[in-house]
């Protein structure tokens, strides 16, 4: 069972931010890059990872090695789930300078044919209301951009 006792997003008032791109490459190979070590790492800076991809399993990416564990990237996030070639979806948590570090969202991903690729679709949700909130969902307007060229760039 997922623990989910760190996520407090729920019901119809959370609030979500949508990023979209289009990769040169098919869906699943689109989809694959995501949901591999050796994939993920081709274009996303991360130097080291824990992915295990089925439901439950983690989706840790550790940014900073430099700090204490648990601060160091997305240390306890897990696959809520995924449609191989179509669909992926795993809680993600804030950066450490965020007063919502301990509090997870969920982002899902879809990946659909189109003909210059794949038109990838990246909604993060969960977000509540408040000032703390609203740096983090500030926070992820950016960083999702960012982190959408560099796949983009890497298909390209």
């Amino acid at each position: 069972m997922i623990d989910t006792s760190t996520i407090p997003g729920a019901g119809h008032d959370v609030r979500s931010l949508v990023k979209e791109a289009v990769v040169g490459t098919h869906p699943t190979a689109a989809w694959t890059a995501w949901t591999t070590t050796d994939e993920i790492t081709s274009w996303w800076p991360a130097p080291r990872t824990n992915i295990d991809l089925r439901v439950g399993g983690p989706f840790e990416l550790l940014f900073n090695l430099d700090i204490e564990p648990g601060l160091q990237g997305s240390e306890g996030c897990v696959f809520l789930g995924y449609v191989k070639g179509e669909m992926l979806s795993f809680t993600w948590n804030a950066p450490p300078h965020l007063a919502l570090r301990e509090k997870n969202t969920w982002v899902v991903l879809t990946f659909s044919e189109v003909a210059d690729g794949t038109h990838v679709r990246l909604v993060h949700t969960g977000f509540l209301e408040g000032a703390d909130w609203d740096a983090y969902i500030e926070y992820f307007e950016e960083a999702w951009g960012f982190v959408l060229k560099l796949f983009v760039d890497h298909f390209a």
